[in-house]
């Protein structure tokens, strides 16, 4: 009899053991997939963490358009690209100076630098991307020797590109300015020579594509050609490559060393981006680098 009680003691101690041992695993493993349900959270979790949003105002073409040409490659490296255009793009520098975007990008140097004069803005250049040659335009003439005496031309009103457009009228024999003049600013009280005494009208640049029925010629920066569905190849005569007007990347003075914005630069310099603008804007945007 006391055999059989021992057996049955034996019995039921082992019946015990098993199942504290079955609960003990059976906890150790749900232990284990919360850990590893944590750590996948974590990791998920670091990986937002890590992505990083860089918003840029440009203008509208082709600035925009090439910033939405790098956003996927920008999106593989962690960076979220937000772009952001405004109807007037002369206020892309006060939001730059006031921190709504991290880099701006419609302008080229010699505007920059007439404007941070002015407004003392303290800015960098991160990066050269590309210029549009300002060209001649006309729905009048079809050449630059059919304009008569007194011919009305049309000149963008900011320093920087009336100065452009009247070095480029200068260039093709039209008028000549006084010499000594290298601060990229120049008006037509600048000219000493204007043998067809031609008529100078100063327009927003934005404006200028709506003054050609009403003047014989304006001088057109290539983005508001673009914008005006005008083919570009239709100037009678335009800047050639050598241009100093390249448009730039612009940020705060001390950002262009930011990881972020230095991906910025590096991706919109490549050669993936140099094949798009050729293939896209063949001769009204030129690379620049």
């Amino acid at each position: 009899m006391m055999i059989k009680k021992s057996i049955y003691l034996a019995i039921v101690f082992a019946l015990f053991i098993g199942v504290f041992a079955a609960c003990s695993t059976g906890e150790k493993e749900e232990a284990a997939k919360d850990s590893g349900s944590a750590v996948e959270k974590s990791d998920s979790s670091s990986s937002k963490k890590s992505e990083v949003t860089i918003k840029v105002g440009a203008a509208l073409v082709p600035h925009s358009e090439i910033l939405k040409f790098i956003q996927p490659k920008l999106k593989e490296n962690g960076i979220n690209l937000e772009i952001a255009t405004l109807d007037d793009e002369g206020q892309l520098n006060p939001a730059l100076a006031d921190k709504q975007i991290d880099a701006n990008y419609f302008q080229h140097t010699p505007y920059l630098d007439s404007v941070s004069k002015e407004k003392g803005y303290q800015f960098a250049v991160a990066a050269k991307v590309h210029i549009e040659p300002i060209g001649f335009y006309s729905q009048k003439i079809k050449s630059k020797d059919e304009l008569k005496e007194g011919a009305k031309i049309a000149l963008p009103n900011n320093p920087s590109n009336e100065y452009r457009s009247l070095v480029l009228l200068q260039a093709n024999g039209l008028i000549k300015l006084k010499d000594g003049i290298d601060n990229y600013s120049a008006t037509p009280r600048d000219i000493v020579d204007n043998p067809k005494k031609l008529k100078f009208v100063e327009v927003d640049a934005a404006q200028l594509a709506r003054t050609l029925p009403d003047v014989d010629g304006a001088v057109i920066n290539t983005n508001y050609v673009l914008e005006a569905k005008i083919d570009p190849k239709s100037a009678l005569f335009r800047e050639n490559a050598n241009s100093p007007y390249a448009n730039i990347i612009v940020v705060r003075k001390g950002d262009e060393n930011r990881p972020e914005i230095k991906k910025l630069s590096e991706i919109i310099t490549s050669p993936d981006v140099k094949k798009f603008i050729e293939d896209t804007y063949g001769v009204a945007v030129v690379p620049a680098f």
